[in-house]
């Protein structure tokens, strides 16, 4: 009959396979707050004269204040750069920080001869000589993603809302499927490239997802299962780790924290606010509130989420329960209604209030409007000169 001391240890070795935590990529971070919330957000670099792409991420880097070099990073290509902020438990101390270092980047930036500007892609034409950054991680992303790593750049602002405890991070990306597409309308903001009008909201979205591993995640039962699901990928090598998949909605084990990524990089922070309070909202409605998980198919996810990425505010998405077509604008103001309460108590009602603009016009409606009105040129400018 085993002893006291192997009974303990048959029960912590239950427990870790319960909770997946046998893997190493998989042992949660618990060390956070409920609700903290970190914002990356990726920014093109410019020439002044003439708004191209500057093909310089991994000198601009070298060349930045220590205290600024800390809080940015390369990106896969060469003529763009993430900017992170810190932890924070409320969304003015986040758009704070976040305005703080777009304004000591711009004026860096300056120094060296360039510009920053953020849209979720680079409206103009002429993006043939595309570098990838150096770096193992790049290095990696292009050997493994061949000619898709060269595709045109694009950009997206990721908000990580903390979760000490997996299985209501699973709770929380199952939930987060159901509103990507509302996500992605109020964020829409790349309806340019090439020179062209693409005719989509976000061509971001379009031009992502000729990577792998990308999309809306399937819904999980447990963090045990996602643990199951994902450790063939990365258990057999094909993938290093979990920031490979590049899911829309994703979980960050080593941070503790469920990263939404669906959204298109935001010109301005004022766009960026509403938008991080409404995921902030969010997860505390789904983990403190009244939230009906719909289980929609994926065909009625992935669907939403086209339509969503083609028409922005003008989408009508797939209502699963009555099967008809709703307008993305009245899902949005009632997403936006159920969350206030939690808003209040989360202290970003505020910023909240501020989707009702972004539902009114959201950046790809304003670079249209400012494309009929003087050309891609003044889109250009605007969007530099809106940056800091």
């Amino acid at each position: 009959m085993p002893t006291a001391a192997a009974r303990l240890r048959l029960v912590d070795r239950a427990a870790e396979t319960r909770h997946g935590v046998q893997r190493p990529w998989a042992q949660w971070n618990p060390g956070g707050q409920r609700y903290t919330i970190g914002v990356e957000e990726e920014l093109m670099l410019l020439t002044p004269r003439d708004h191209a792409l500057a093909q310089s991420g991994d000198e601009v880097l070298a060349g930045l204040s220590h205290e600024l070099k800390a809080r940015m990073s390369v990106e896969t290509h060469a003529a763009v750069l993430e900017l992170a902020t810190g932890i924070h438990r409320d969304v003015s101390a986040a758009t704070t920080e976040l305005a703080s270092l777009r304004a000591q980047l711009a004026h860096e930036l300056g120094r060296m001869g360039l510009r920053p500007a953020s849209a979720g892609t680079y409206p103009l034409a002429g993006v043939d000589d595309i570098r990838v950054s150096a770096g193992a991680r790049y290095g990696m992303v292009a050997a493994t993603m061949r000619s898709l790593a060269r595709r045109h750049p694009t950009m997206a602002l990721h908000v990580h809302v903390g979760v000490p405890a997996p299985d209501d991070a699973i709770r929380l990306l199952n939930a987060f499927r159901e509103v990507v597409p509302v996500l992605l309308s109020l964020a829409a903001n790349s309806p340019f490239c090439d020179g062209q009008d693409t005719g989509f909201a976000s061509m971001r979205t379009a031009i992502f997802q000729t990577f792998p591993r990308t999309g809306t995640a399937r819904r999980f039962d447990s963090y045990k299962e996602y643990v199951e699901a994902v450790d063939p990928l990365i258990g057999s090598g094909a993938l290093p780790d979990p920031t490979f998949l590049w899911w829309d909605v994703r979980l960050q084990p080593a941070l503790g924290t469920v990263e939404v990524r669906v959204m298109d990089a935001q010109t301005t922070v004022a766009d960026s606010s509403p938008l991080i309070a409404l995921i902030q909202s969010i997860a505390h409605l789904v983990l403190e509130g009244r939230w009906r998980d719909r289980h929609s198919s994926p065909e009625v996810l992935t669907e939403n989420r086209f339509l969503a990425a083609r028409d922005g505010l003008d989408a009508r998405l797939i209502d699963p329960d009555t099967r008809r077509l709703v307008p993305v604008r009245a899902l949005a103001e009632a997403l936006a209604r159920r969350c206030r309460p939690h808003a209040a108590a989360l202290g970003c009602a505020d910023e909240l209030d501020a989707i009702e603009r972004l539902a009114t016009t959201n950046g790809a409606d304003r670079q249209r409007v400012r494309a009929r009105a003087g050309g891609l040129s003044q889109v250009m400018s605007t969007m530099a000169a809106q940056f800091a």
